[in-house]
């Protein structure tokens, strides 16, 4: 029996993120994605106008449907949801279909770089906060993070030099796994590497049993739905049973590729990267 992944998110025309991003990364990686849409948009929420279709009353039926047939999976793994009420269907989701040997993957989809997305509201924290703790792995951007952990991202971001800010990062990372999940991915950290002066982006691991930073030069440029590549990378190695910061090391040099490419094109920020050519990095 081939492996199978639910994938529960939005899937938006453009912007290359959410199930566009994951139903590819997730299928040249050997596994199946079973996509359970959160919202259908024409466009995600970055550009400046878009139509958005909630599924929130829809995503029931789904898990009704897939019970009836009963259908198993390897993993369950969430991204975007629109509001609190959708990580209330997500909980009933798991009641049915999170067992022994299916792993859970949350992507804590609220806000980067400091700010909190349109969608957000101290409600879906709360949920979220509920949902991040039942899963195996997290795969928060640093501004995520803090606010699971309930920390200032402004006092974590003025460390005073790259050691400062890794020893902060992990900290909180611990402070999580404290709360329930095996393993936290932070994700999209920028540093200034000491030993030859250059900017790197980095994600970091960690476990019960220690941490490592897994990182490449940052080429400037920041665009949608790299959070979204990278998790849907470690779902995939997940289901195939890969080495988790093997995984990383993959995802990282897959985006690398994809972000060198866009910002080489001059691609827009709300378009995503070109890492439709680079898929074949991630194939067995």
């Amino acid at each position: 029996m081939g492996k199978k992944i639910a994938v529960i998110n939005d899937l938006s025309g453009f912007g290359r993120c959410s199930l566009t991003a994951a139903i590819s990364v997730i299928s040249v990686m050997g596994v199946q994605p079973c996509p359970l849409p959160t919202a259908v948009l024409s466009a995600q929420t970055g550009y400046p106008s878009y139509y958005c279709d909630d599924y929130t009353e829809k995503m029931e039926f789904f898990r009704r449907e897939w019970e009836k047939m009963g259908a198993a999976f390897d993993g369950i793994y969430t991204g975007f949801v629109a509001n609190e009420a959708q990580i209330g269907q997500i909980f009933r989701f798991l009641d049915s279909f999170h067992r022994k040997g299916t792993f859970l993957l949350v992507d804590p989809v609220m806000g980067d770089d400091g700010k909190v997305y349109a969608m957000f509201t101290p409600g879906l924290l709360k949920e979220m906060k509920t949902l991040a703790v039942k899963a195996d792995i997290i795969t928060p951007n640093l501004t995520e993070l803090c606010m699971l952990a309930d920390e200032d991202f402004e006092d974590i971001r003025k460390a005073a030099d790259t050691g400062s800010l890794m020893k902060k990062i992990e900290k909180l990372g611990r402070h999580m796994l404290a709360r329930g999940p095996e393993m936290v991915v932070v994700t999209g950290i920028h540093f200034l590497d000491e030993t030859d002066r250059t900017r790197k982006i980095g994600n970091m691991l960690v476990t019960k049993e220690g941490c490592r930073v897994s990182a490449f030069p940052y080429i400037g440029g920041s665009f949608s739905g790299t959070g979204d590549l990278f998790a849907s990378v470690i779902a995939g190695g997940m289901a195939r049973g890969d080495d988790l910061f093997d995984t990383m090391e993959l995802a990282g040099a897959f985006i690398e590729r994809a972000m060198e490419d866009s910002v080489k094109e001059g691609v827009e920020r709300n378009d995503g990267v070109n890492y439709e050519k680079y898929l074949g990095m991630l194939s067995k």
